[in-house]
């Protein structure tokens, strides 16, 4: 499986902070090696066909469509609590 970033994930990337853009990476590289790792706390998203959530860290995640052989990253965002 490969990451791709659409073109709004990309770009709010690119406005995270640098701390976060450094957990972002480390996370989506548990997502390539394993779906399910527990620091992601991945969930299939309620309310929406093949759309899941993955955990940054306590205040931001990522959301993501799965289409072979992609992970594509949708959306970064603080979580909405």
């Amino acid at each position: 499986m490969k990451i791709k970033l659409t073109d709004t994930a990309g770009k709010q990337f690119a406005e995270l902070p640098k701390q976060i853009q450094k957990k972002t990476r480390k996370q989506f590289g548990y997502l390539l090696q394993n779906f399910q790792h527990p620091s992601l706390h991945t969930k299939k998203y309620k309310g929406y066909e093949n759309l899941w959530q993955g955990r940054i860290d306590k205040n931001w995640r990522f959301y993501f469509h799965i289409i072979e052989p992609h992970y594509i990253i949708v959306s970064i965002i603080k979580h909405p609590k």
